[in-house]
């Protein structure tokens, strides 16, 4: 069954000025290759350096682009064949397609078509060899050379018009950062290695609520967006989330040993499948050093209250996306147990003055994590995910 992605922690749509992503640069390959071509027939054809020169669709399907992709940057930015023997298709050789996968990877972390055909043009050799040695480039090699100029990030030249409509194959990123834009384009050409790499990078440097507000929910905003625009996205949220939830896992599993004797419950409410901000404020919370039960989508009632008596738990957040979802009476039925359990509504959904009083009310990760840490460990100073506290 088909449903709508989800649109996380308070992300809104309909911003009037915005920055897009294109799919222009990733379309999905429809071009067949040439009998007896490339790597569909005999193999790639030897020129008369005797290096292997390769077809438009051996190339294509090599960087996972189309056709039509290759040619639409050898006419727009000069990122073509070097061999135009008449009458005879056309070739590309090694540094050929070095190039073009420095300007791939350079899109997928952010750059802008020309600002990413720019670098690759210009990058020196022993610098283009030693980015393409080993296939696919670090993330450090995509990057200006020391003679090249600086990749410009936003709204740069290439870019589809700021005033395209939102869907097909176009995200809106309005603001948005050189890991974001990078993300959305990665998620637009179904490149699970390049999201979970970039989603591990910010994880890494900025913490799981920083890279939650930064990179990752924009972009999931913007795959909610455009199917609500086209109906199209399902499988890129799909495949987005799989890859944010297991950069989640890899960063909870460096965590250090949690200090709290017992954990905070986290839970979504009844019919609330959106569970992905609930796995990153767990991550958050174990990298603090805060032990946590989840407990996943969509739980019933009973099998809460079952819960709570079962393991005594420090703090329960339960947590609301959307507010038809949000019943006050869920956070009421919390049963009281012999040592007190502090009690949050997590999310967007809830309504504050509707709240019990008793319960408090946190609708974004980085207050939750803030929040939940205190009541658990007791007020500490102020760090990074990851960090000690004093």
């Amino acid at each position: 069954m088909t449903t709508q992605p989800e649109t996380h922690d308070g992300a809104t749509a309909g911003d009037t000025h915005h920055d897009v992503v294109g799919m222009a640069d990733f379309p999905e390959p429809t071009e067949v290759e040439p009998p007896g071509t490339g790597m569909g027939g005999t193999g790639p054809e030897t020129g008369r350096d005797s290096e292997p020169r390769l077809t438009v669709a051996a190339v294509a399907r090599r960087l996972g682009v189309a056709p039509a992709t290759l040619r639409t940057w050898d006419r727009r930015y000069g990122l073509g064949p070097s061999d135009h023997t008449s009458g005879r298709h056309r070739r590309y050789g090694p540094q050929d397609v070095a190039r073009l996968e420095l300007m791939q990877h350079a899109l997928l972390r952010g750059a802008s078509p020309a600002e990413a055909a720019r670098y690759a043009l210009t990058s020196p050799l022993p610098a283009l060899q030693a980015a393409t040695a080993v296939g696919r480039p670090p993330v450090e090699a995509v990057g200006p050379s020391p003679g090249a100029e600086p990749l410009l990030l936003a709204g740069g030249e290439g870019e589809p018009d700021a005033g395209a409509g939102v869907g097909g194959r176009v995200l809106r990123l309005p603001g948005a950062s050189r890991r974001a834009r990078g993300l959305g384009r990665a998620a637009l050409a179904m490149d699970a290695a390049a999201a979970l790499h970039l989603v591990a990078d910010a994880i890494a440097e900025d913490g799981v609520v920083g890279a939650w507000d930064g990179v990752i929910r924009p972009v999931l905003a913007a795959v909610g967006e455009r199917w609500e625009h086209s109906g199209a996205g399902v499988a890129v949220e799909h495949m987005l989330n799989e890859c944010v939830m297991t950069a989640l896992a890899r960063a909870t599993a460096s965590a250090p040993p949690p200090c709290n004797p017992r954990p905070v419950l986290l839970a979504c409410v009844p019919e609330d499948q959106h569970v992905l901000p609930l796995r990153a404020l767990a991550a958050a919370l174990a990298l603090r050093g805060v032990g946590s039960l989840m407990l996943g989508p969509a739980l019933p009632v009973d099998a809460l209250v079952a819960a709570v008596r079962r393991t005594a738990p420090a703090a329960v957040v339960l947590w609301a996306q959307l507010p038809h979802q949000a019943d006050p009476r869920l956070l009421a039925a919390v049963p009281r147990t012999r040592q007190r359990v502090r009690v949050f509504a997590g999310g967007p959904g809830w309504e504050p003055l509707l709240a019990p009083a008793q319960v408090e009310v946190l609708e974004a990760l980085g207050p939750a994590a803030d929040r939940v840490e205190q009541a658990v460990l007791g007020p500490r100073g102020v760090a990074t995910d990851g960090l000690a506290r004093t």
